[in-house]
């Protein structure tokens, strides 16, 4: 008698949308990886592989823009710990990228992300969207009063630098009116910065991280990897920053005016 055979096990499968190759082939959102090669920005193709659509021309616009308004902001701490970590390891770049962008946090970079859920949560508990200047400026003066009352900060409201107003704020609200995509999160955004020196009593600028956030928000990106962008837009700030060190470097000053100058008082 002949037993019966089992059927063979099929072997696991794992589902991506994105990217996949053979021994002759390269597949990249359902195209062949030669047919995008200069028919695509990188911009384009980092909206396109989050939101696995490709953008409207306006949306691509706004999107790179936020790349190149957080790429670089001078000798902050992101670039100060890529330069301290190159001027260790310079044999390893990739650590020196990666000390960078691991302090993109609630300070520096982070802002954005902050904003953006901000600004939803706010939309998300309104019954009505206003559909004009004062009914968004009564809007966010109640949202800035309520923060004000729970002992927290509006974020995107301030600069540490650029205390009478950041000039990538404008530009970004005057891009996204020209190309169609100044949306609800924009708008609140916006009215945030009218209404709040009669509830703080004070005037601050609304910062380039935060409009950055409303952008990404209004662009119809998932929230989840808003800080990512950031970082994406950092990176190649950093990479400009490990360019500069290698040929005209400053980490071993930083770090020698530091050890020179050091106060050291031992416990007592």
């Amino acid at each position: 008698m002949t037993e019966p055979t089992t059927p063979a096990a099929q072997p696991p499968t794992y589902r991506t949308g994105l990217g996949a190759s053979d021994l002759d082939h390269i597949w990249l959102l359902g195209h062949e990886i030669q047919d995008l090669l200069g028919a695509v920005t990188f911009g384009e193709l980092a909206y396109w592989m989050v939101a696995k659509r490709r953008p409207t021309e306006g949306q691509r616009i706004l999107f790179e823009a936020v790349l190149v308004a957080l790429a670089d902001h001078g000798f902050t701490p992101t670039a100060i710990a890529a330069r301290q970590t190159y001027l260790s390891a310079p044999d390893s770049i990739q650590g020196a990228v990666a000390a960078g962008l691991l302090g993109g946090g609630s300070r520096f970079l982070g802002v954005t992300e902050n904003s953006a859920n901000f600004l939803h949560d706010a939309l998300d508990a309104l019954d009505d969207v206003p559909t004009d200047d004062a009914g968004w400026d009564a809007v966010a003066t109640r949202i800035v009063a309520d923060t004000k009352a729970a002992g927290k900060f509006v974020p995107g409201l301030g600069h540490p630098v650029h205390k009478q107003g950041d000039p990538r704020t404008p530009a970004l609200f005057a891009l996204a009116r020209e190309h169609g995509v100044f949306g609800p999160h924009l708008a609140l955004f916006e009215a945030i910065g009218r209404a709040h020196p009669d509830v703080l009593g004070r005037t601050l600028p609304l910062n380039g991280a935060g409009v950055c956030g409303a952008v990404l928000a209004d662009v119809d990106l998932p929230l989840g990897v808003t800080r990512g962008f950031a970082l994406l837009a950092r990176c190649a700030g950093l990479l400009g920053q490990l360019a500069e060190e290698m040929v005209d470097p400053i980490a071993n000053d930083m770090y020698m005016n530091i050890d020179r100058n050091t106060d050291y008082q031992p416990p007592t």
